[in-house]
């Protein structure tokens, strides 16, 4: 029985949607686009995580469905680790807002955490800890390079086990 060519195409636009989807949920995060899978194993959380990692890019899952997983630089604190973003409505930081419960991966290890924003003059710790002793320069309008916004508008949150 011979197959009409709208029947090869609608099989073969099939097979590329099933690549396509497939690929996007083991490959990406990558760059600007979002992820649903964070992957790693499910670790036990250090007592003081800046014994153990330093800053690094990992993945952070906010809560909620659908799943969003994004590559962010993470900053260890004593407690658990330090994300900023831009004060631009980021769609990450909305999320951790309003769904707070999430992961935090760094090389294979993923810790299940709570996120919590930090604002106004509670910053400045996990200021220091990202940036340096030396705040006065940043924060009195001091940029980070390549950014228009001063860093102390930046978004902060700690993330902690749960």
């Amino acid at each position: 029985m011979a197959r009409s060519k709208m029947q090869v195409a609608g099989l073969a636009f099939g097979a590329l949607l099933v690549v396509a989807a497939t690929t996007y949920v083991f490959v990406a995060p990558y760059n600007r686009i979002a992820g649903v899978r964070i992957g790693g194993t499910i670790t036990p959380p250090p007592a003081d995580f800046t014994a153990v990692y330093k800053r690094a890019t990992g993945m952070i899952k906010t809560g909620g469905f659908p799943p969003f997983v994004v590559n962010v630089s993470l900053v260890p604190f004593k407690d658990g680790f330090i994300t900023s973003t831009r004060p631009d409505g980021g769609y990450w930081a909305t999320r951790a807002r309003i769904a707070p419960e999430g992961y935090v991966r760094i090389g294979d290890a993923t810790f299940a955490m709570t996120a919590t924003e930090v604002t106004g003059d509670a910053k400045k710790p996990y200021l220091q800890a990202m940036f340096g002793p030396d705040l006065s320069r940043r924060l009195s309008g001091g940029v980070i390079i390549g950014e228009s916004e001063p860093v102390g508008e930046w978004q902060l949150f700690l993330w902690t086990p749960r």
